[in-house]
């Protein structure tokens, strides 16, 4: 198990012969009588109009001209009129029948389809200096390792959905279930099922799909890691596989001297994606000659180093928009502090703009040595922070709170921060104790934010970091795997109500083992250590859940004697068949 740190009316018809589709109306049809006594028979097409009280128009229909002169027709005239009024005034008495009936909007119910999520390639050394912003890469270092480790899991008493990690261009690498699945559940484990990918070694990009099954989608998810303990991109970086969508932001990019940040969107489907970046830094919102209609081809990847559209921005925070096929996004962020490598990442995206952003798994070292760490040359970006991006017009005024594991700690700027329209606001986040926390930013407008994590603290020694985007709130079936080597910690943290969430180890013979629960008070952050093994088998992910309180979680993968580090928000968890309201019209 895992150890605890923590506790309208109707239109009228033509007024020919005074024939009325409403015959419970007597007063309309005398008045209509006493119109067509009085009125002038005139050319064809000729008549007046009145509005009856439900806005339907009548009109009089004329006849030939009449023969009396011009004084017998305005009295014939003003008799039309009169009548017309009568009509008007009846209907203004009489109950009226409405013609128009109120239509719920119709739902349709639209099947649960394949999933799939997209793993990023793993970490690339850009080579020199690119011409624009298409980089070229070479090769990493001789100990660089990257893999892919995943789990599906079945519903209980169900079979495991059809499943498998193949390559970009469709050709599978790894079948973890043939479809339908016929296996049978192993004696004695939990009437689930798990389909298990550990560690298995990639070098591009990879994609994990898994079919529905029983018209919901499978519960399925998988990460992609990376560790080197040479070379210039040396530390840890993870990201998980990621669904496709058409809307993206993602923040803590750096392009300023030493720092390397390369955007990759990938297009796994079938359709052409145009994408289209807007850029956001701390000076306001940068307009990028080439950051618009980029095409991303099917069953490719596009590469952009992003110092090609915005050069020397300390912070930058990217919104990308896909119109055609949805693209996953991920940054490979590395810094180099003079010739001292300094950490390498994969940003991924974060929520959307709200106005509640909230961050777990925030590591912060010890405040003293961070301290004497930033004022090194070249190291003031190697403390943990926030960033927070204002997309809107008006300025945010932003409330952040810090829980730790044992309750809410203080800022030592204070809790409240104001963040200018369109820019990139940054927020110190050392000086509090050592430990894990949870942060949330609350705010007056649609923000997005993400917290850097540091791990190191002296200048002499390599650091690494890694960017905890804001994450959606935790609910059931979520799959949470973990990368086999390293320390390993489930990072739960809970804003103002207490939580309870349930974690049921998967481990790599396929068994789902009893579920176990942490009970977690509201303003507080546990952090959960993953067993290398239960029952001989390691480790290989999780099943959770949460109940209660809004409550939030994050892998946070560490190596023991390095200063490496990475965080993994979890997902979403899989969904059952969905309706959408369907709209009548032409």
């Amino acid at each position: 198990m895992l150890k605890h740190e923590n506790d309208g009316g109707t239109p009228a018809l033509p007024a020919e012969d005074a024939k009325y589709s409403d015959a419970s109306d007597a007063a309309s049809r005398e008045g209509a009588k006493a119109a067509k006594k009085g009125r002038p028979k005139s050319s064809k097409g000729g008549g007046a109009t009145a509005v009856n009280e439900g806005g339907a128009t009548v009109r009089t229909k004329g006849g030939r001209p009449a023969r009396r002169g011009a004084v017998a027709g305005l009295l014939s005239a003003a008799a039309i009129v009169a009548a017309g009024g009568g009509i008007v005034a009846a209907a203004s008495f009489a109950p009226q029948p409405s013609g128009g009936h109120p239509l719920d909007v119709p739902l349709a119910s639209v099947p649960a389809g394949i999933s799939q999520d997209v793993c990023p390639a793993p970490a690339k050394l850009v080579e020199g200096t690119p011409v624009g912003t298409d980089p070229q890469f070479s090769p990493v270092s001789d100990s660089a390792k990257s893999t892919v480790s995943a789990a599906v899991v079945s519903a209980a008493g169900a079979l495991l959905p059809g499943s498998r990690l193949s390559a970009l261009d469709g050709s599978e690498l790894v079948q973890i279930a043939k479809a339908p699945g016929s296996a049978t559940a192993p004696a004695g484990a939990s009437a689930q099922l798990a389909g298990i990918i550990a560690q298995h070694h990639v070098k591009d990009v990879t994609v994990l799909s898994a079919d529905a099954l029983g018209n919901r989608q499978a519960a399925a998810a998988g990460i992609m890691s990376y560790s080197a303990t040479d070379g210039d991109l040396q530390g840890s970086a993870a990201a998980a596989c990621q669904a496709p969508h058409n809307d993206l932001w993602l923040t803590g990019a750096n392009t300023a001297v030493g720092r390397s940040s390369v955007l990759h969107l990938t297009n796994a489907s079938t359709t052409p994606a145009t994408v289209s970046l807007e850029l956001f830094g701390k000076d306001g919102q940068i307009k990028a000659p080439g950051s618009r209609g980029l095409l991303v081809a099917p069953g490719t990847t596009r590469s952009i180093v992003l110092a090609g559209l915005a050069p020397g921005q300390e912070r930058l925070s990217i919104h990308a928009r896909s119109t055609g096929g949805p693209v996953s996004a991920v940054i490979q962020q590395s810094v180099l502090r003079g010739l001292m490598p300094g950490g390498v990442d994969f940003i991924a995206p974060g929520t959307a703009p709200s106005a509640l952003q909230v961050m777990t798994g925030i590591g912060i070292q010890n405040a003293a040595g961070l301290k004497t760490l930033t004022k090194s040359r070249d190291f003031s970006d190697a403390a943990p922070s926030l960033q927070i991006t204002v997309p809107g017009p008006v300025d945010a005024v932003v409330e952040l709170k810090l829980f730790g594991s044992e309750g809410e700690k203080a800022l030592p700027g204070g809790g409240v921060v104001t963040a200018k329209a369109g820019t990139v606001t940054e927020v110190p986040l050392a000086g509090v104790p050592e430990g894990h926390y949870t942060l949330s930013a609350s705010s007056d407008v649609a923000i997005v934010a993400a917290a850097r994590v540091t791990k190191g603290l002296k200048a002499t020694e390599g650091t690494d970091f890694a960017w905890a985007p804001a994450a959606g709130r935790l609910g059931s079936q979520h799959v949470v795997p973990v990368p086999g080597a390293g320390e390993r910690s489930i990072v739960f943290g809970a804003l103002a109500d207490r939580a309870t969430i349930s974690y049921t180890p998967i481990t790599a013979d396929g068994k789902v083992r009893p579920a176990a629960t942490a009970d977690i008070a509201g303003g507080t952050t546990t952090s959960l250590k993953v067993p290398d093994q239960i029952g001989k088998s390691p480790v290989v992910g999780y099943l959770v859940s949460a109940a209660g309180g809004a409550a939030y979680g994050t892998v946070l993968l560490e190596k023991e004697g390095r200063n490496d580090v990475a965080t993994v928000a979890v997902t979403p968890g899989a969904t059952g068949q969905e309706k959408v309201p369907v709209s009548l019209g032409y």
